[in-house]
């Protein structure tokens, strides 16, 4: 199942209609309470779309309190919700302060650029980096698929890909990885 929450509308409704900026740890704060009321309405797995598109300024403290914060307090892996997150509307600005503080935790995300295209934002090492990229060519696959398609080793690519899966940036299913843009 696919969600989609619109950080726009989170930040109008729970802080200001006349908001389209998020500054000031408070309003982040605010607003990623919003998206965890929301995201407790969706089922236990889900692909969901968190969308920049109608907010203009993004700060750091609050791309700390929405962005960061929200994936560290989903389970990962093993907890009753199968959550994962693809970040859309994205602009320059906001690639930014997501990178900074995507790397100042040691996380990492999948955002969308407008025209489509899957980027993986934070801090990973080179062989995330070629799992992930391979298994967003083939949209899904194995171990074996993902270390032909790569040309890394296959106990790297099983290693690399578990580790996407438990970071949230790629999904698991019993014979499978998929990339979320499969998904979503």
């Amino acid at each position: 199942m696919n969600g989609h929450i619109d950080v726009g509308t989170v930040l109008r409704r729970t802080v200001c209609d006349l908001y389209s900026d998020l500054v000031t740890r408070p309003t982040g704060a605010a607003v990623r309470t919003g998206i965890e009321q929301q995201l407790a309405e969706l089922a236990d797995r889900t692909v969901t779309i968190i969308d920049f598109a109608h907010v203009g300024l993004l700060d750091f403290s609050c791309a700390d309190e929405i962005v960061a914060k929200l994936l560290l307090r989903i389970p990962t892996g093993s907890g009753t919700r199968d959550a994962y997150f693809l970040f859309r509307g994205v602009s320059d600005s906001h690639l930014e302060a997501i990178e900074v503080v995507l790397e100042r935790h040691g996380l990492a995300a999948v955002a969308q650029r407008d025209d489509g295209e899957l980027i993986l934002l934070g801090d990973l090492g080179a062989p995330q980096r070629q799992a992930w990229d391979a298994i967003n060519r083939l949209g899904r696959g194995d171990a074996a698929e993902v270390a032909l398609e790569s040309d890394i080793p296959a106990a790297a690519a099983s290693l690399a890909l578990d580790d996407l899966w438990r970071r949230r940036l790629i999904m698991r299913t019993d014979q499978w990885y998929v990339a979320l843009g499969a998904t979503a």
